[in-house]
């Protein structure tokens, strides 16, 4: 195995761990959990689901794999706060979207030779990459593994909430 197969291996291993910790994380909290805020003052489980499915499906577009799935979720769980008067969609509707959305990228992650993973994403110019070759799309999915995480870490406070 060369080097650039391990560390590619070690990355989608990282996030596939990820993903698998909050499949988990859901299937272990009621809906009545998702809804509250993961401390005071702090966004709820429910919104948080939304912006990490809805990151997730960007990635589809990022990696040059195909469009959002759900392209609605961008406006609702990126481009606004959680207490903005758009329509959310229900608890059981972003779980969907979740599972949806990384199980297709999920596909083409394991699709993507490891050459393809050092290869530019589609947010960089050929200008720009020739210059910073780092960014490329196995740093995406690092940053993407690691932003996972953190809201991983958040949600699990929601363990605690009452029902």
């Amino acid at each position: 195995m060369t080097d650039r197969e391990l560390f590619v291996n070690m990355a989608i291993t990282a996030w596939e761990a990820q993903n698998a910790r909050i499949n988990k994380l859901l299937t272990e909290l009621s809906d009545d959990q998702l809804c509250a805020p993961t401390a005071p003052g702090r966004n709820t489980g429910h919104y948080l689901l939304g912006h990490l499915a809805a990151v997730n499906d960007g990635m589809l577009a990022l990696f040059g794999f195909g469009d959002k799935l759900y392209p609605e979720l961008t406006k609702i769980f990126l481009a606004n706060p959680e207490n903005s008067d758009l329509k959310k969609p229900t608890i059981t509707e972003v779980k969907y979207y979740w599972h949806e959305i990384t199980h297709r990228l999920a596909k083409f992650v394991h699709e993507n030779s490891v050459d393809d993973w050092f290869t530019k994403h589609t947010a960089v110019s050929d200008e720009d990459f020739a210059k910073e070759p780092h960014r490329n799309k196995l740093n995406v999915l690092l940053s993407r593994t690691t932003h996972q995480a953190y809201h991983h870490g958040q949600m699990i406070y929601l363990a605690g909430k009452n029902e």
